[in-house]
């Protein structure tokens, strides 16, 4: 078999006819009209609505090619679902800046932080996963991971007032659990012990509780894993088992420093 007979026998089975570029595109937009980063202001109110009514058409469209004839109401119920969406957002916004002192203002973060965007894109995919729609919601993860550095599935679930700093090399699964008020830094990992097929339906990742601080390449695996409420993850761990709420856990490792130049030694060549 030729290889274009291949390629014609990949795009003949193909489930969904999906411009996959239309669909990052779109959140990409939709992410700096919505927080006020668009270079012109929208400074009248019917400007606003033209532009959100715009927004719901383009939508539906990417909806029609992966739910066939569901779209106008999924379309409907993710426009509904977008304010309590948004004020969470804001909550994130929020946390971001009342937690990271290199932080100006609301702003700034909006504008510049590589972890608000990652919130803002998963929760939006988030709301599609749960009314299950297809290949939309990863395919929007995945274009913020490839921006962002921020790997989060759409399917985690995610509380309010979320907190990345940094956020280069972050991995959250699928079915992790984070509460409130939760701080994480560069390089964490919720994930699995196992990643075997027969297991997608099973809670493989950690549940992180409120108000837990993860340092920087932290690892945290298993579905049974608890962090306990106000806890505070050090950097460089590996765990696998739970811990009790109000714990610090870190890692004791031994580190020697010694004079570059040590007085009175003497110089020894090698030749």
């Amino acid at each position: 078999m030729g290889f274009a007979t291949r390629l014609h026998e990949g795009y003949s089975n193909r489930k969904y006819d999906i411009d996959k570029k239309k669909i990052e595109h779109f959140i990409e937009r939709f992410f700096r009209f919505i927080f006020f980063l668009e270079y012109q202001r929208c400074s009248e109110y019917s400007d606003i609505e033209l532009r959100l009514n715009n927004f719901k058409s383009e939508f539906n469209e990417i909806l029609f090619s992966v739910t066939d004839e569901k779209e106008s109401a999924e379309t409907e119920l993710f426009f509904k679902s977008f304010p309590k969406i948004y004020k969470s957002l804001e909550n994130d916004a929020k946390a971001i800046f009342d937690n990271d002192p290199a932080a100006k203002s609301t702003e700034e973060v909006m504008f510049s932080y590589p972890g608000f965007f990652a919130i803002a894109v998963y929760r939006f995919a988030h709301e599609l996963y749960k009314n299950k729609i297809p290949l939309i919601p990863r395919i929007w993860t995945e274009f913020a991971h490839s921006k962002t550095g921020i790997d989060i599935n759409p399917g985690a679930q995610i509380g309010e007032h979320f907190f990345i700093d940094h956020g280069t090399g972050i991995v959250i699964g699928e079915t992790t659990i984070i509460g409130n008020h939760v701080k994480l830094y560069q390089g964490v990992t919720l994930g699995a012990h196992s990643v075997t097929k027969n297991l997608a339906n099973v809670k493989r990742h950690p549940t992180i509780e409120d108000g837990v601080v993860i340092y920087a390449n932290a690892t945290i695996l298993g579905g049974d894993t608890v962090i306990g409420e106000h806890s505070v993850i050090g950097g460089n761990v590996w765990i696998t088992e739970s811990v009790p709420p109000n714990s610090v856990v870190f890692h004791k490792g031994q580190v020697t420093v010694k004079n570059k130049f040590p007085a009175n030694e003497p110089i020894v060549f090698s030749i």
